[in-house]
């Protein structure tokens, strides 16, 4: 029987391995090689990655590939990615191509606003609560200045606190609902403090406001926390040319070509079954270059699905119309990224990454992010309305099966050739390692 383990993160690296693999792994030698056959030979760099969480035993690699040819608001883009989806790479790439010859991809950020909250019970009058408020609100901003007075210089800061009621859906509930510009900086930390003086301040004031009487007095701070579902900090990306330009397809006009795409991207708007995998294949790029380049990729996940759900029912995040002969293509999404702090300043693959971009303030990250995602949803909509998904996704794929079957060199190379004219599968390409090794 298994006995839990006390002071594990007080061991070593290597006390931690033997620990684990004893415990877990049958003493397995091969489990520790394969852990340590992904240490850095660079110990500083190992300690480097080390430092970043904790319990670390091992470093977990994903690639780290390039799509080029994005053509971004008349400026050439080489968009890094890191991700293991066999086909992602390959697709943003041959969606960057199709575009570049038409105009390439348009941006916009429409705003950069960021939310946190501080969550209260409060017993008392509402309208008193209001009257405090007032009050209250000038010496929030006040506390905080130790907090904001350096992103206040970088053009940064409090936007607005505001009393909210929700008293309707939790009894006593309110909040200070606060909005954020943290400009180049994602800003978690930072939101975070200002809520958290933000708390100290309500309950400090509180005790000593002459408008409450003695039972008013009391409230409690639940939690002070920021949010990472913000609906204001929002960008565009969008793709348009002539309908006649549209298609590069031999058995279809632009125009069929049109009307396939505009019902498939209408069904992904009407049906959350569709819409889910409709965006999952929005978030393959997004994803992607949010994690290249150091970005909290679970925060972008969470947000971008709760503003897809927005009206009231999970939706598709992109949009497609024609008029007057043009056909338009467009996303906009919640993207709360950062180009400084966080690992943007201590991971070397991440320095890298914020260089090829050409070192974008975090409003072009935006842009550039967005457009991944759209990129990615016209290359997954082409194949869907076209040849189908599994064909281009398979042939991506085929790699994966053939070093599952543990394929040489030479057999790679015969069966890469022979796939190039046959319906990849994971049965038949055994079947064709099979005859090769006979």
């Amino acid at each position: 029987m298994k006995e839990p383990i006390s002071g594990f993160s007080k061991l070593t690296k290597e006390e931690k391995i033997n620990w684990l693999t004893k415990t877990y792994l049958n003493d397995d030698p091969k489990a520790v090689d394969i852990l340590k056959q992904y240490w850095n030979k660079n110990e500083k760099l190992q300690q480097l990655h080390e430092e970043f969480t904790e319990n670390t035993i091992s470093n977990y690699y994903l690639p780290f590939g390039i799509a080029p040819n994005f053509l971004i608001n008349d400026e050439l883009f080489a968009i890094p990615m890191a991700i293991e989806e066999s086909s992602v790479i390959a697709a943003a790439s041959k969606a960057a191509k199709f575009w570049r010859s038409r105009g390439g991809f348009k941006t916009e950020v429409i705003d950069t606003v960021k939310v946190g909250q501080v969550h209260f019970i409060y017993e008392g009058s509402e309208e008193k609560l209001e009257l405090f408020f007032n009050h209250l609100e000038p010496k929030l901003r006040a506390a905080a200045i130790p907090i904001t007075k350096n992103m206040e210089k970088r053009g940064g800061g409090i936007k607005s606190i505001e009393l909210r009621d929700r008293t309707t859906e939790i009894d006593n509930y309110y909040q200070l609902h606060c909005s954020f510009e943290t400009v180049d900086s994602m800003g978690a930390n930072f939101i975070n403090s200002c809520l958290e003086k933000f708390a100290e301040v309500l309950e400090k004031e509180v005790a000593v406001w002459e408008g409450f009487n003695e039972k008013e007095r009391h409230i409690e701070v639940v939690m002070s926390i920021l949010s990472n579902y913000v609906p204001e900090c929002v960008v565009r990306a969008e793709v348009c040319c002539p309908l006649d330009d549209l298609s590069d397809e031999p058995n279809l006009s632009g125009e069929q070509f049109a009307q396939k795409f505009l019902r498939a991207v209408k069904i992904a708007e009407t049906e959350p079954f569709r819409a889910v995998t409709h965006n999952k294949g929005i978030m393959n790029g997004i994803d992607a270059v949010v994690l290249a380049t150091g970005n909290d990729f679970r925060a972008i996940e969470a947000g971008v699905h709760a503003y897809a759900a927005k009206d009231g029912q999970y939706s598709s995040l992109t949009h497609a119309r024609v008029e007057n002969g043009i056909f338009k293509f467009w996303i906009e999404v919640p993207l709360a990224l950062g180009t400084v702090g966080g690992l943007t300043s201590l991971h070397p693959l991440v320095k890298l990454a914020i260089e090829v971009l050409g070192h974008p303030n975090a409003r072009k990250l935006m842009e550039i992010v967005a457009v991944a995602g759209l990129a990615q949803n016209f290359a997954a909509i082409k194949s869907l309305i076209t040849t189908g998904i599994q064909k281009g996704h398979m042939k991506m794929h085929l790699m994966n099966i053939l070093n599952q079957h543990h394929a040489t060199l030479d057999e790679k190379e015969k069966l890469i050739e022979y796939y190039k004219t046959n319906i990849v599968s994971h049965s038949d390409v055994a079947v064709q390692l099979e005859k090769l090794r006979q």
